[in-house]
């Protein structure tokens, strides 16, 4: 008598393959899921645009500080400055006055949302002054090594995960209006000087106001002046930033600079090229 074979069990089909879609093979559907899952989230909770924090991640409150810490967090790279502390609560008075003023907005979009790298610091003391404003607040936090986590005042309907740095600054920049740079090192000089290269050689083609936050830091880390003067740079391409040093110089910049581009800052269709 002729035995049957045994049934085969059926194997997963490649997308629930979790083996293949973590292997090198994979990288590419990796990569568009970094920008297909944030693109379906952002329409769905009707993100229409931001404005981008970037900052030290090692810039906490200090326990005495008008905004004091309300959770126990450890401090990537060791503690800074105790000085350094006041840009943390300037950090979340600017986030929000700037999300009050939005609210205020006539429009049925989300527009000019708060949004951050999604960690400590700065990009917390930005998302941190959105939830104190009762608005929406958007983070895009990266996996790194050492296990950087988002923070708590973050939206959790647009807190993103990103393990690809490339994606991640792609969508800190692709719904940007504006940017607010905080004193920071490595990682803001890099998010920096890549939107200067984009504005300078116009392959972002938008007026995106910038305000780089603690004059005299910044003078000291970078000298854009040296930089006309030995002819690397035009001296026009100064304009693409003004400096602040006080949340209301910021914000009254940030704010008459979105009006004259947006005007009252009517509704137009989101994720237009």
């Amino acid at each position: 008598m002729t035995q049957s074979p045994p049934r085969l069990v059926k194997p997963p089909k490649a997308y629930r393959n979790h083996d293949f879609l973590e292997s090198r093979a994979a990288r590419l559907l990796r990569i568009q899921s970094e920008y297909l899952e944030p693109a379906a989230r952002l329409r769905e909770h009707n993100v229409q645009d931001t404005i981008v924090f970037f900052g030290s991640a090692r810039i906490h409150p200090h326990p005495n500080s008008k905004y004091p810490p309300e959770y126990e967090a450890e401090a990537p790279g060791g503690a800074l400055d105790p000085a350094m502390a006041r840009f943390y609560d300037e950090a979340v008075d600017l986030a929000r006055l700037l999300t009050a003023w939005a609210m205020s907005l006539p429009t049925t979009q989300r527009r000019f949302l708060i949004c951050s790298g999604g960690g400590p610091g700065i990009m917390e003391a930005a998302n941190r002054g959105a939830a104190i404003a009762g608005g929406k607040s958007v983070g895009f936090n990266i996996s790194l090594p050492f296990e950087q986590y988002p923070n708590p005042y973050i939206s959790p309907e647009l807190c993103f995960e990103f393990h690809y740095f490339f994606m991640r600054k792609f969508w800190l920049v692709y719904l940007a209006k504006a940017l607010v740079i905080f004193p920071g090192g490595f990682g803001t000089l890099d998010e920096l000087l890549e939107v200067l290269t984009l504005l300078q050689t116009r392959k972002l083609n938008r007026r995106i106001p910038i305000v780089i936050y603690g004059e005299a830091y910044w003078r000291e880390v970078l000298n854009f002046e040296a930089l006309v003067k030995w002819g690397m740079i035009s001296a026009s391409d100064l304009d693409f930033f003004q400096y602040a040093d006080t949340p209301g110089e910021a914000f009254a910049y940030l704010r008459d600079r979105l009006l004259e581009i947006y005007g009252q800052a009517e509704d137009s269709p989101a994720f237009s090229d």
